[in-house]
């Protein structure tokens, strides 16, 4: 159907995806840029709102409602794993090589102690982009996100190659009980100190053999899930989905509760997707998303109790605001947005990968950090915006046009290629 504005509903669709996306990017650079340049902001806000908790949920509602529909309309595993290699992994290892150079050249150290974990263990780690869940610090802070994109991806194949793939509101749904049930345990004092699940098994048996078997049950995973031959198909992506939650479960930096609410919160983002398009109900689609919704809430209050009714505001106005984005967004779909939005949405990966590394040149060795500083604030935001156009069309489209070569899918618009977390 055409809508009323005459943009066809292709074309509104990008529109409020971009517009979510580059928001989203925004927020959490201006979140993390706060502490540079603007503390004394930030210390005022961090009492009632975290921008970039905000941001981060909405990426992950964003991803839940493209990603599952990109591996479907492929129908093909391997072209889905090239897709995705080429859309991330090209930024995601020239960032973390700059994020690493100054170590290299002995200028810095590396950020939460990354640098007492074995080269090999600490490089393993980001190569399976699971490294959060792996108890490896992240090269960069904003890479933890990324694991639990990575743990999506394995879980969505997993329900792709046994037929499953339709029942994203009943997975949302699971998620978020398991999620209430693990902060119910928590917070009863069950689940702490040696039986605290979070970095579990690392703590058991150790960080690095339990990288090393990751990346190997990685590599047989994918390896069986791209075969012709249905069950290997079937049998590396039943794995890959185990090992994606497992160490969600049992071995995440965050509490296990806060990782299975960010998994929901994908998946109910494929339940709307699926309810537009006809597959479920709009009424299954709303309570999923009630039901997360809530669940969402119930477990961050319980969890932020000790804390105190500010650590609750902070989260519940991050899931809130989070939730009416997107459903606004949703609702304005069928209208054209400015090209201002939709453009930052197109460099919004760039945006969340870069502006670490920008922030990590004004502290370290500007010396900005420690002083109000609205201009330099503002200088920051041109400079990333600059670079951030500069990364997509030399490093994230370059790669991308050769990842869509190597799969040769069918003629179609590619803007509706799925982006990563923060694109």
């Amino acid at each position: 159907m055409v809508p009323a504005s005459g943009v066809s509903p292709v074309t509104s669709r990008l529109g409020w995806l971009d517009a979510l996306r580059g928001g989203a990017a925004l927020a959490v650079a201006l979140h993390h840029g706060s502490y540079v340049y603007l503390p004394g902001l930030r210390v005022r806000m961090a009492d009632w709102f975290d921008p970039g908790l905000f941001g981060v949920l909405v990426f992950f509602l964003v991803s839940g409602y493209v990603v599952p529909a990109s591996l479907e309309r492929r129908g093909s595993v391997r072209g889905f794993w090239i897709g995705r290699f080429f859309r991330i992994y090209p930024l995601l290892a020239v960032t973390c090589f700059l994020a690493v150079l100054p170590f290299l050249l002995g200028v810095l150290g590396l950020r939460a102690g990354l640098e007492q974990y074995s080269p090999a263990t600490a490089l393993l780690a980001h190569m399976t982009m699971l490294q959060d869940v792996l108890n490896v610090p992240n090269a960069m802070n904003v890479l933890w996100t990324l694991s639990y994109e990575m743990a999506f991806y394995l879980l969505i194949v997993a329900l792709f190659v046994v037929g499953g793939h339709r029942r994203s509101a009943p997975a949302a749904v699971v998620l978020t009980v398991v999620a209430l049930v693990a902060v119910t345990l928590t917070a009863g004092g069950l689940l702490t100190g040696a039986h605290a699940p979070a970095a579990l098994l690392s703590r058991t048996v150790g960080t690095g053999p339990v990288v090393a078997v990751t990346a190997a049950a990685l590599l047989v995973a994918i390896g069986a899930g791209v075969s012709r031959r249905p069950a290997p198909r079937a049998a590396g992506g039943l794995l890959g989905g185990l090992v994606a939650a497992v160490l969600v479960t049992v071995n995440g930096r965050i509490s296990a509760w806060e990782g299975l609410v960010m998994l929901a919160t994908m998946f109910t983002g494929t339940a709307i997707h699926r309810a537009e398009h006809g597959q479920i109900t709009r009424r299954a689609a709303a309570v999923t998303g009630a039901v997360v919704l809530a669940g969402a809430l119930a477990a961050g209050v319980w969890n932020a109790a000790p804390y105190g009714r500010h650590a609750q505001l902070v989260w519940c106005g991050a899931v809130l605001a989070a939730a009416g984005a997107f459903a606004a967004a949703w609702r304005l779909r069928h209208r054209r947005f400015p090209g201002w939005a939709t453009g930052l949405g197109t460099i919004s990966f760039s945006v969340y990968l870069f502006h670490p590394l920008l922030l990590m040149v004004a502290a370290q060795f500007l010396g900005v950090s420690g002083r109000e500083d609205a201009v330099g604030f503002g200088f920051f935001v041109l400079i990333l915006l600059a670079v951030s156009w500069a990364s997509q069309r030399w490093i994230e489209a370059p790669a991308q046009r050769l990842g869509r070569r190597l799969t040769r899918p069918p003629a179609r618009d590619a803007r509706l290629e799925p982006q990563p977390i923060a694109s």
